[in-house]
């Protein structure tokens, strides 16, 4: 089934190439948002199974008929690859074969990600109000819709759903190079790699060996810019690409709405600063990208709305909420203490404003007086300060008006969402100094032949040495990146995850079922507050795909047979000494790693190592 779907996904990509004349690079994430948006609608229409098969079944039909098609006119298959496309997937093939040996271990994943596709590919549908293993409901479903769609076909494992997130981050990596349209100018694609490789650098709080979506708000809005850009002639072209990116885009995550907008907003601002705002089906094809992209939104809007009608999510600005409030004492402290994080320079986002802002004013101000070249990166620097600004006081008015006290009061996840905004800010920079970079050259590829395409022999040997430090340079960036990954790989059997699965198992039940029935009681120490932030419990819900999981760090010998009878199981995760103890004294066992199951013999409880 798994070769089966690649097939499909070939098939549609064969299509789209011959239908719209895209560029390559654009080509990926086009299908793959595509396939998202259509899955998504089908989890939102209650036909999620349906709707994934009648996608996979005409991915089939399209490479069959493409295939047919070539052996009737006589056709070789084209395998040849530039240097850049084979650079990028081989390199793309080793993080793809590396995050397949990886599993969760974020606390998020359990908390929601992961447990909301668990439940989607037990019951083939969207999580309903009677989803009792999901807290936060409100989460849109966008990534997760196109993880089920390869989870349904390749497998349920964790590695299968890294392996489906990691597609749409490198798809929308492989995008961006399309902003280049001198293709033989490989220093452009080195600079490029170079830049955007040190992305990852602002991502380690958000490591794509998790499905957190952090990292693909700002990378798909960087997508949406360079179609854009690429395609600022052509505006029907552009918004054809752009209408299912940004239309996932809105449903990855309820701050992707900002992102999108982002990109949106330069599709306007295209589209009325080269001239064709007197072309009325351009301007109708504008209007109706932006409306057809905020419809993935609306819809789930409405669902909240209807479904999930009286249901009280996380971080909703309900009247009731904001009612509540916050004292001003307490703003006062949120405010200081945000505006303190956003100025300590030894975070990393902080340092990454820093570091980009001073590359991007030397180097605007080396092309004047060195190159005597009029950049546009100064222009694009201005933009991206505004939206750096704005972005961050959405963030402040997040702390102060929606999120509960608990987690406001210590700015929890801000390091994650400055996270994102600094990867978009870098990353638009990195774009657009790659195009001025590519209108310095001082004969433009086809105005020469190739052998003439430098002003001096001198210029060549800057350009060639320019090559081998940009892809030395990011090359040392990914091999850092590439350890970080294969570290964590290494390390999992540490980690607590891995500690509960050993001792439970990773539980699917046919037809969908949950274990609703059974009240288990877990025991571990609280080391990194493992039990009293909740950890334990939100990672034993998913391996036992049961919603009344507790924890415990500590057996107080007075309250143990009352404890122990209000549950059915006893799940042992790490033992100590006084637990061993009680436990032998009271119960008669050797308390190991395990699950015991609770009886009760009179007034006598019983455990029963199963």
């Amino acid at each position: 089934m798994g070769v089966l779907l690649i097939i499909s996904f070939v098939g549609y990509m064969q299509f789209v190439r011959k239908t719209f004349a895209l560029r390559w690079e654009f080509i990926p994430v086009f299908v793959f948002s595509s396939i998202a948006c259509i899955v998504y609608f089908a989890g939102l229409a209650g036909q999620l199974f349906i709707g994934s098969i009648i996608v996979m079944i005409l991915g089939l039909f399209l490479f069959r008929d493409t295939l047919v098609r070539a052996v009737r006119r006589g056709t070789k298959p084209n395998v040849l690859f530039s240097l850049f496309q084979f650079s990028f997937l081989g390199g793309t093939f080793i993080f793809l074969l590396i995050l397949f040996q990886n599993q969760l271990t974020h606390y998020d994943n359990f908390s929601h990600w992961a447990i909301v596709l668990k439940q989607m590919l037990s019951t083939n549908a969207f999580p309903t109000p009677d989803s009792n293993l999901i807290d936060f409901k409100n989460y849109p479903l966008g990534t997760s819709s196109f993880i089920y769609y390869v989870c349904r076909f390749m497998g349920h494992s964790q590695s299968v759903m890294l392996l489906a997130q990691g597609l749409l981050i490198f798809s929308c990596f492989y995008s961006m190079f399309g902003i280049i349209s001198e293709k033989k100018r490989f220093l452009l694609y080195a600079f490029l790699g170079l830049g955007l490789s040190t992305l990852s650098f602002f991502n380690l709080t958000i490591r794509i060996t998790n499905l957190l979506v952090d990292f693909l708000l700002p990378i798909y809005a960087l997508a949406i810019l360079a179609v854009i850009y690429q395609y600022r002639n052509e505006i029907m072209k552009a918004c054809i690409v752009v209408l299912p990116l940004a239309g996932l885009l809105t449903i990855i995550k309820s701050t992707g709405i900002i992102f999108a907008a982002i990109g949106l907003i330069f599709l306007v601002y295209t589209w009325l600063r080269n001239g064709q705002r007197s072309n009325w089906k351009v301007g109708l094809a504008v209007l109706g990208t932006i409306g057809g992209s905020l419809l993935p939104y609306f819809g789930w809007s409405w669902r909240m709305a209807t479904v999930f009608q009286g249901i009280n999510n996380k971080f909703e600005g309900t009247a009731s909420v904001i009612k509540a409030g916050k004292t001003g004492e307490q703003k006062w402290e949120i405010l200081t203490l945000f505006l303190k994080s956003s100025i300590d320079i030894t975070s990393r986002p902080v340092l990454g404003i820093v570091l980009f802002q001073l590359i991007a004013i030397g180097a605007s101000v080396f092309a004047i007086v060195v190159l005597k070249k009029k950049w546009n990166l100064w222009k694009a620097l201005i933009a991206l300060d505004v939206v750096l600004l704005l972005y961050y006081a959405g963030i402040l008015a997040l702390y102060l008006f929606s999120m509960p006290l608990d987690e406001a009061i210590v700015l929890a996840g801000f390091e994650r969402y400055a996270s994102s905004i600094v990867v978009l800010f870098a990353g638009g920079l990195v774009l657009c100094a790659a195009i001025d970079l590519e209108r310095s050259f001082h004969y433009r590829i086809g105005e020469v032949p190739d052998y003439q395409s430098f002003k001096t022999v001198k210029t060549k040997g800057h350009y060639q040495k320019g090559i081998i430090g940009c892809m030395a340079v990011a090359a040392t960036i990914l091999l850092s990146e590439y350890n970080g990954i294969v570290s964590i790989a290494k390390t999992y059997d540490t980690t607590l995850p891995y500690k509960i699965h050993a001792v439970t198992g990773d539980r699917w039940y046919p037809g969908g079922q949950v274990d609703n029935n059974n009240r288990y009681l877990f025991y571990a120490s609280d080391r990194d507050q493992q039990v009293t932030n909740y950890y334990m419990q939100y990672v034993g819900k998913y391996f036992l795909y049961a919603p009344h999981v507790d924890g415990i760090v500590l057996f107080y010998e007075d309250n143990m047979d009352n404890l122990l009878s209000g549950y059915d199981y006893l799940v042992v995760v790490e033992t100590d000494l006084n637990a061993k103890w009680l436990l032998k004294k009271h119960y008669g066992i050797d308390m190991q790693e395990g699950i015991y199951k609770i009886t009760r013999s009179g007034d006598q409880i019983v455990l029963t190592l199963t």
